[in-house]
């Protein structure tokens, strides 16, 4: 503070002493300090008693608490308790009718109705002896529980060799829950001379094993290892039986190897009886700045085929440091898919790629910098042909570099700019001309898109006036067959105008109360016309007519061409809306294009529009409540009166494993004057059959299922009203066991014109033990829509709760 100023602050007001200023100021911060700590929330602090796992440096420190009837003994010597006995430290406590605690060597040894607990893991029995800091000891005639998976048993005796590794001899293992009836036996039992667990790394260990499952057992195993936890573990894993109408009887051997918290690899050599041996692999990896998985595939003398088969499918994803180069991100993403012949998505249709035909191989590096952004690609596909129905494979794009820099509230303005380079590398002649009726050739195309927009905006209103150029150039490889040209350019311009307005009202529907609004909407576009017959197609196609698409200014995707309009598309959309929540409750939509002049850019081969009037596109989305919603959208020819495209559908989910959707889809043939074009049914499901005689379950919380004893049908059918028959289907049953959950899929895949997969799964599921058979999870999870597995891995549950 200057001088001058100090001075006259001084003068208004007389200097405190020193002294007295600062008690001042003390006594003011702690009467605020009082007054924020009354009004500040109760924060929990933290302990070292309380953490899940006790270090072993700490055990040996922490202090030992002794309870009971009648205390006897000699200081620092050895202790007696009799009569309710209590002996606790750090995460164990023991509890017995009489203890016997020796300090010097830090041993204790309990007898009658002995109860340990050990982290929530539960040991009972007649007699104990153990060394409390190592845990060291045995434990004669002791019924156990683990407490990661419900896992139980009794042995003979337990060894205990450290707080993590115990030894069970003469033992039995299961995971299903004691029942309150005489004569309970578990569903399944595991029966040993030894069982090892490592509750540290969650494994068990088996030797001269034997599993029966409903009285039915199996050989001796010499060794067999199971999981303690849901966490991974290296070993074995139980076969995979499977029966399919291609392969044959399949039988899958898998070995599953966790390298490391981060990374894993699994081994799965399949035998099928129809075609030979598989050889597959799965490398999956996640690090702080990348993240992929690789998965490769061998067939050596593939019998079906008589020639070898292989595939391979990747992923990775990179984070770089762009910081380091002056920008905001830098990303980057590699994917490989490559298979070794034309019928590899018939003849494996489990595969990642599944049924497609274009496989994509595709490298990109992505960057942003404040407004700028872009991208350097190269993609190339491996198009898989089958003679009935050929496809025309996409153009390959080596390289591809795009820059967009986009602009927004720049004084009212919002700008943005577009630029691609590609250089194209097609099928070859031979094919186009087979598939597509004319040739074109490969080429470098620069393309750049500008536009300005002014929104004018109010709270109920709503106006954008924009114009765009659009400029392409092209450099071919070859001479046109059209006019001979090496190289070509267009220049575009377009005006549009977005216009609407929303209005509210407080309106109540079937005793529930909504914000209705209705939103009209007009969108005018003008485009000249500019002559692009002689023009190549490497990328575009004409848009579907949808609600996306009919308020944008082309009528085609890609950059090759730009359609000519003088449209404009009125609509209008009405949504109910929950006033409390926001939630939309329904929406319902309706619009269509009036044309002023005819279209007269075409892709090649294909018809101008030149109807002043489109179909009349309508649309509807009902979500009453989570549990059911209707989506439906009709495409409406008011000169033919009929629909040329209709697409219904509707889902009805009141709750855990229950679920049904259904859809109906009609697509006129546009090649046929007649109304026969491609109709379809598909119907979904998961749903208890245990509701048909009113058993309707418990909720046990998610990933446990409803109880026991309750079966479940699961299935989806795609029906073909046109071809009357099933193109695809699922069909199954589930049956919930409590502790063990028994499965039977059949699945049917087209995989032509007069082909199909079919396959038989059958699976039994140990209960937090193992898996035997084909496991069709997969296959549910991608068929059934909002479909629940009856078991989920969870986190394990902390050794709090099962606190003594």
């Amino acid at each position: 503070m200057p001088d001058l100023n100090r001075a006259a602050w001084r003068r208004c007001r007389p200097p405190l002493p020193l002294a007295v200023l600062s008690l001042a100021l003390l006594h003011a911060h702690a009467a605020w300090a009082q007054e924020a700590a009354l009004d500040a929330p109760l924060v929990l602090k933290r302990t070292p008693q309380l953490t899940e796992v006790i270090p072993e440096n700490l055990r040996g420190r922490m202090p030992s608490f002794v309870d009971g009837d009648r205390i006897s003994g000699q200081p620092d010597l050895g202790t007696i308790v009799e009569g309710n006995a209590t002996l606790r430290r750090g995460d164990t406590l023991i509890r017995a009718d009489r203890l016997e605690y020796y300090q010097p060597e830090d041993r204790a040894r309990a007898t009658g109705n002995v109860h340990v607990n050990h982290a929530g893991n539960i040991y009972e029995g007649p007699e104990l002896e153990l060394k409390l800091e190592t845990f060291e000891g045995f434990f004669n005639r002791v019924r156990y529980q683990f407490l990661a998976n419900g896992g139980r048993g009794d042995a003979e005796r337990v060894d205990f060799i450290d707080s993590n590794v115990s030894i069970a001899r003469m033992a039995t293992y299961t995971t299903c829950r004691p029942e309150d009836y005489p004569g309970w036996m578990p569903a399944w039992l595991l029966k040993a001379r030894t069982i090892t667990a490592d509750t540290e790394e969650n494994v068990g260990v088996a030797t001269s094993a034997q599993i029966t499952f409903m009285g039915i057992s199996t050989p001796p195993f010499p060794s067999l290892s199971f999981p303690l936890s849901n966490d991974r573990k290296s070993g074995v894993l139980p076969p995979v039986i499977g029966i399919d109408s291609v392969n044959g009887f399949e039988v899958t051997a898998p070995y599953y190897w966790n390298i490391a918290p981060n990374r894993d690899a699994t081994l799965y050599p399949t035998l099928m009886s129809k075609r030979g041996i598989n050889l597959g692999t799965e490398f999956r990896y996640l690090e702080p700045t990348y993240s992929g998985e690789i998965r490769a595939d061998y067939m050596p003398e593939d019998r079906l085929r008589d020639r070898d088969r292989w595939g391979i499918w990747t992923h990775h994803e990179q984070r770089f440091d762009a910081k380091a180069l002056g920008l905001d991100s830098l990303t980057g993403s590699l994917s490989i898919n490559r298979v070794s012949d034309d019928d590899y998505w018939r003849d494996f249709t489990r595969t990642p790629s599944l049924t497609q035909r274009l496989l994509a191989n595709d490298g990109i590096l992505r960057w942003s910098s404040g407004d700028w952004s872009g991208t350097a690609r190269a993609l190339s596909y491996q198009t898989l042909q089958y003679a009935p129905s050929p496809i025309l494979p996409p153009y390959d794009r080596l390289p591809q570099i795009t820059a967009d820099y986009n602009k927004y509230d720049w004084n009212g303005f919002d700008f943005s700019l577009n630029t691609d380079y590609s250089r194209f590398r097609g099928p070859g002649p031979l094919v186009q001309k087979e598939l597509a009726g004319y040739v074109q050739p490969d080429g470098e195309r620069v393309f750049g898109l500008a536009s300005l927009s002014r929104p004018f905006l109010t709270p109920g209103t709503f106006v954008i006036p924009k114009v765009m150029l659009n400029a392409t150039a092209y450099q071919f490889d070859a001479p046109l067959t059209t006019n001979g040209a090496t190289s070509a350019t267009r220049v575009v311009p377009t005006f549009s105008l977005d216009s609407g307005m929303i209005f509210e009202r407080d309106a109540n529907y079937f005793g529930r109360a909504f914000r209705q609004t209705l939103e009209p909407r007009a969108f005018y576009v003008y485009t000249p016309y500019r002559n692009q017959n002689d023009l190549p197609n490497y990328d575009s196609a004409a848009n579907d007519f949808s609600f996306a698409t009919v308020y944008t200014e082309n009528a085609f995707s890609g950059n090759d061409r730009i359609s000519d309009s003088n449209l404009l598309t009125l609509g209008v959309t009405s949504r109910l809306i929950d006033p409390e929540t926001g939630a939309e409750a329904a929406r319902f939509g309706v619009a269509q294009r009036l044309r002023f002049a005819d279209q007269l850019v075409t892709l090649p081969n294909g018809t101008p529009v030149t109807d002043r009037f489109s179909d009349i596109l309508l649309g509807a989305q009902i979500n009453w409540t989570p549990k059911w919603s209707v989506d439906g959208t009709v495409q409406y020819n008011p000169d033919e009166h009929n629909s040329t495209r209709t697409a219904i559908s509707a889902r009805y989910s009141p709750g855990p494993y229950r679920t049904i959707s259904a859809a109906y889809r009609y697509q006129a043939d546009s090649t046929s004057t007649s109304n026969d074009g491609s109709k379809s049914i598909d119907v979904g499901w998961q749903w208890p059959i245990n509701d048909l005689w009113g058993d309707y379950g418990k909720d046990l919380g998610p990933g446990r299922g409803q109880g026991g004893g309750r079966w479940y049908a699961v299935g989806r059918l795609n029906y073909s009203l046109q071809d009357s028959k099933l193109t695809d289907g699922v069909l199954g049953l589930e049956y919930d066991g409590c502790c063990w959950i028994g499965r039977v899929v059949v699945e049917r895949i087209t995989t032509g014109q007069i082909t199909a997969s079919t396959r038989i799964m059958f699976q039994l599921e140990l209960v937090g033990f193992a898996s035997v058979g084909s496991s069709p999870a997969r296959t549910l999870t991608q068929n059934i829509q909002r479909y629940t597995p009856l078991r989920q891995p969870g986190l394990a549950p902390s050794r709090f709760t099962n606190y003594d």
